[in-house]
């Protein structure tokens, strides 16, 4: 057990040095969704995000310590039901990790199914801030009348990081980076007609 110890000191030391760094920086950072669409393919349908994500001194230095930020898509169609609980009928969860490889001084997003790098932050951060063509997972039967309820949110997941650092982060501003919570009724779009939405910034 005295290794596990010694690990929990060395991050806590390093999420100190974070932000003592930082301290007098100013803990601005944002997630914003640009825009959203649904479109209908052969296979079911797929989803297009355009987001806009700033981060600040903190996460950019949290970045060339070594710490791995990642980042949740998350959009959900729920149907509402007035005679038991809504039932959520498919969704989308996306979570790509961020970091800084010191060696190569290349930034790499990676996730289950892909690894890509990157020679800026910025490059970096243009590719996160875009998702093409991801395919909606279904668990119950669509229905082309029903008018759906829903949410889209994106957010950096403090829930993937060491121990140590949560709960020092979970009281920081610096590091709560989230989009609003965005809610809207729909129906399914046709094959011609996607659904799409833009918000105004």
């Amino acid at each position: 057990m005295k290794w596990r110890r010694f690990i929990n000191l060395v991050l806590i030391s390093l999420l100190s040095a974070v932000c003592l760094d930082t301290a007098s920086a100013q803990p601005y950072g944002s997630i914003q969704v640009r825009s959203f669409k649904l479109t209908a393919v052969d296979t079911g349908f797929s989803v297009d995000i355009d987001s806009t994500i700033e981060l600040n001194p903190t996460l950019e230095q949290a970045l060339e310590k070594g710490i791995v930020l990642y980042f949740v898509n998350k959009f959900t169609l729920v149907e509402p039901r007035w005679y038991w609980f809504d039932k959520e009928v498919a969704r989308i969860k996306t979570r790509v990790g961020l970091r800084y490889h010191a060696l190569t001084r290349r930034y790499i997003l990676s996730d289950n199914t892909f690894s890509r790098n990157y020679s800026t932050l910025k490059d970096a951060l243009v590719a996160l801030q875009r998702l093409r063509d991801h395919p909606l997972t279904i668990y119950h039967e669509l229905k082309p009348n029903v008018q759906y309820n829903a949410t889209l949110r994106l957010w950096l997941d403090l829930t993937r990081m060491p121990k140590p650092f949560q709960v020092e982060a979970l009281g920081s501003s610096a590091w709560n980076l989230s989009s609003d919570r965005l809610e809207w009724q729909m129906t399914l779009p046709k094959p011609d007609q996607p659904f799409q939405l833009s918000i105004e910034q």
